[in-house]
């Protein structure tokens, strides 16, 4: 069942089937409600009756939350994905985030607002890697990383949507679109085909979803944390630089406050091109690990410049964030990576759970940052955190298969 060359022309028309732009709408969808906590977190916790130091404390109370039901739910969807397949995750994961977050336009107290984001968390997490799984088994392996690619730069623009809504309306009313968006989705998807390869080996009764075959195979369990370890940096700087970027802000002593929506969504715009970047030097070199290997290392000065450069002035502050926002793009590649490295058998399990535990590290990352914070001050604690994530990522790549033409039609055994 290997797929035949595939010519421009009909690569083009590959690229713009249901199943692929459904994924990249459906992650639209879940950017924006994954990151519309991180830009109306200050208003929303202000209109709670937090203030001052509670506003950075309930923050990462509230993202820890949300990170801990990403967690327990990329294990849930990603073994559902490959037993039950990958379009139960598709259904059942955008029907609990959309509920969700209308759920949190109504919140009224701290503890149901953690509650809310906990739902949403266990929903949001089935999304990308479902999404990821079904383009890369749908389309030819010579231009699965320009449809992985797409499905990325989506999601990435529904990041972008969510602060234009927040600047538009209020923070319950830009909760209520996201799930109205959800659910309007949902509609759409009643046309999505399953993955030919998964009904294929679902028809041979091999066994499905088993993690136990990933934790009891020592080689697989390796490759499985490599991907893992790759993913760090990219939630290093989505999760603290950029979330807390006003706090920040204070510490180097800029010129006016920093706004969390607006860093966001410039870091965000400037993902966006470099999802696009990475994905198409990708296919130009025939490689995952080399681009990857590039956009680490330009994080990396990225991080230096944002943390230690003398910057004062808000705006070059901004340039820094949409700089960070592009080093950030090889998310996609991360993705596609977990993807590729794993059976069919096994493939929605890791596309699911890989980065929903890289997501889900911001949980031990901002544990980590604020002690560093009391020893070593804001700034030189988070570039201690920062390059601790930048060299566990290098050296797990260093350990990685290179996935660019592996051929994805085949099962994990035993």
């Amino acid at each position: 069942m290997t797929n035949p060359p595939t010519t421009q022309s009909t690569a083009s028309a590959k690229l713009l089937t249901v199943p692929v732009l459904v994924a990249a709408l459906g992650y639209l969808v879940d950017m924006y409600d994954l990151f519309l906590f991180s830009i109306v977190r200050v208003p929303s916790l202000r209109s709670l009756g937090l203030d001052g130091d509670e506003l950075l404390r309930e923050g990462i109370f509230l993202l820890d939350m949300q990170m801990a039901g990403l967690l327990l739910g990329g294990l849930f969807w990603g073994v559902l994905g490959d037993k039950r397949g990958r379009l139960s995750v598709l259904f059942g994961s955008i029907l609990i985030y959309s509920l969700a977050n209308i759920g949190n336009g109504f919140v009224t107290t701290l503890g149901q607002y953690a509650v809310l984001r906990f739902i949403a968390g266990i929903g949001l997490a089935g999304e990308l890697g479902a999404g990821i799984t079904l383009v890369a088994e749908v389309l030819p392996k010579e231009i699965r990383g320009y449809g992985t690619t797409l499905v990325a730069t989506m999601g990435v623009m529904g990041a972008i949507l969510a602060y234009f809504v927040s600047d538009l309306f209020e923070w319950r009313i830009s909760y209520f679109i996201g799930g109205g968006l959800g659910l309007l989705l949902l509609l759409m998807r009643v046309r999505v085909f399953e993955s030919g390869i998964f009904k294929h080996v679902k028809e041979q009764g091999v066994q499905r979803g088993n993690f136990g075959m990933i934790l009891g195979n020592r080689a697989r369990l390796a490759k499985y944390c490599q991907c893992i370890l790759v993913g760090l940096p990219i939630w290093f700087v989505v999760g603290i630089l950029i979330t807390f970027s006003p706090e920040f802000g204070k510490a180097l002593g800029l010129s006016e406050p920093v706004q969390a929506g607006k860093a966001v969504m410039l870091s965000f715009a400037g993902q966006v091109a470099g999802d696009i970047a990475s994905g198409f030097l990708s296919q130009r070199f025939r490689s995952r690990k080399k681009i990857i290997l590039l956009f680490i290392l330009l994080s990396t000065v990225c991080v230096g410049v944002y943390l230690l450069a003398p910057v004062r002035d808000v705006t070059a502050f901004y340039a820094v964030c949409v700089c960070l926002g592009f080093a950030n793009g090889y998310w996609t590649l991360f993705v596609t990576i977990g993807a590729e490295l794993f059976g069919t058998n096994l493939r929605a399990t890791v596309a699911t759970t890989v980065p929903n535990f890289v997501r889900g590290a911001v949980i031990p990352l901002t544990a980590l940052f604020l002690w560093a914070k009391t020893h070593l001050g804001v700034i030189h604690g988070a570039l201690a955190v920062g390059l601790l994530t930048i060299t566990v990522a290098l050296v797990a790549l260093r350990y990685l298969e290179e996935t660019f033409r592996k051929d994805l039609d085949y099962v994990e055994k035993g």
